[in-house]
């Protein structure tokens, strides 16, 4: 379907292309089409693009985003948060007209998410409900995350600060991340632990459930030392005991 809309699309404005181009149409409709075919690559509820176009609130988010990143940059600031946040008020998402973002964005479900001014995201990046990409302090300049390609970050996820979330990196549910993530690794737990991965993002992988909990890991390892060292008291119980009999 959006094969034959492309298709009409070129028919009929052919003879007007330069002047497309200029105005940025042709650009924009690239980019709309590349946003719907994200949500097919990565959501497998999404049955149609009438019903992607229709209902899909991470969706409208961004495309109310372009416009209002476009009214940005040409220095109409009060009208580009105008524009933000009415998006908000639609869709539940906040995306600062500031923001730099790359293609394919895929905001799932999306409510309560949260993008700062200085925030910058990669290509093929996907975001869950609940997600703050935020600052730390009133500090002007560079002060929201960045965010490499192909990164996921799961539901409740909280990365506070101006640093680098690497390529290929996975963010797990209700982690708070405060510092620099490498590529390839995976970050969980309040405050977020890194565990490194050396393998490359392959295909679409969108398991954000089964990762390494290291807090668990830490506790297991407590109840281990803890059975150790009761052994090692009742051992000396024991011989303690054993002193005492042969002294009577």
């Amino acid at each position: 379907m959006l094969f034959l809309q492309w298709q009409m699309l070129q028919k009929y404005t052919w003879p007007y292309s330069d002047l497309l181009i200029k105005m940025g149409v042709i650009s924009m409709w690239k980019q709309m089409k590349e946003d719907i075919a994200a949500i097919f690559e990565r959501d497998p509820a999404a049955r149609s693009t009438l019903e992607v176009v229709l209902t899909y609130a991470g969706l409208h988010a961004i495309w109310g985003y372009r416009i209002s990143h476009k009214l940005w940059k040409s220095g109409w600031f009060t009208l580009a948060r105008m524009v933000s946040q009415f998006t908000r008020f639609l869709t539940g998402i906040e995306i600062h007209p500031g923001a730099r973002i790359g293609k394919q964005l895929f905001i799932d479900h999306g409510a309560g998410v949260v993008i700062g001014e200085t925030c910058e995201i990669g290509d093929y990046v996907t975001i869950y409900q609940g997600v703050t990409l935020g600052g730390t302090g009133k500090e002007k300049g560079k002060r929201h995350p960045t965010v490499g390609n192909n990164v996921i970050i799961a539901t409740g996820a909280k990365v506070l600060g101006s640093f680098k979330i690497g390529d290929n990196s996975k963010i797990g549910a209700g982690s708070v991340v405060l510092q620099e993530v490498p590529p390839n690794a995976t970050v969980v737990g309040i405050p977020g632990k890194i565990v490194i991965q050396d393998g490359v993002r392959v295909g679409c992988d969108l398991d954000h459930v089964n990762l390494p909990d290291p807090v668990a890991d830490m506790i297991r390892q407590m109840q281990r030392d803890i059975d150790r060292l009761r052994n090692e008291l009742e051992t000396l119980r024991e011989d303690r005991k054993e002193n005492e009999r042969s002294i009577v």
